[in-house]
């Protein structure tokens, strides 16, 4: 693995820090599902720790009323606690299964409340400042890889050990 030097404007994920930090931005993100714009919003909070690629939460309430859905699955991060999962449901469009999650009961990070964080890969798009966010190598993180960040990134084969 060799860090990519980062140029004017941009970030190193190796400068990130372990345990993550959670700070609140003002960027504009925008979720699309078939055809339908299912959350904007300028009110997110960015999620850094080394070797990924920044994790956005968006308010719930940036979400358009009715396409949150609760899902069964849950897992546990080492930092954040519990994390429960929600679906996205668009009427006559396939649903996405599991594709956001969120952390009901955090305290360590208490300005995630109530904010749901996104797997990029199965929408028709997300855009962060009207740039297309390319996801995380891998499925299991759910990063968003923008310009402004250089790896190289953790979840490609041969990463799980980072």
């Amino acid at each position: 693995m060799r860090r990519v030097e980062p140029g004017p404007g941009q970030e190193s994920v190796w400068d990130y820090p372990r345990p993550p930090r959670a700070e609140a931005v003002r960027r504009r993100a925008i979720v699309t599902h078939g055809g339908t714009v299912v959350a904007d919003t300028d009110d997110v909070v960015r999620v850094l720790e080394t070797s990924h690629p920044p994790t956005w939460y968006l308010p719930r309430t940036a979400f358009t009323e009715g396409v949150l859905r609760p899902a069964q699955r849950r897992t546990v991060c080492e930092w954040k606690g519990t994390a429960r999962y929600v679906d996205i449901v668009v009427p006559g469009v396939e649903p996405l299964r599991d594709v956001g999650w969120w952390y009901p009961e955090d305290a360590v990070y208490p300005v995630l409340a109530d904010r749901v964080a996104l797997y990029p890969a199965p929408f028709d798009e997300i855009t962060l400042d009207g740039e297309r966010v390319e996801p995380q190598p891998g499925g299991f993180y759910g990063g968003w890889i923008t310009a402004d960040v250089v790896g190289p990134f953790k979840g490609s084969p041969g990463t799980w050990g980072w």
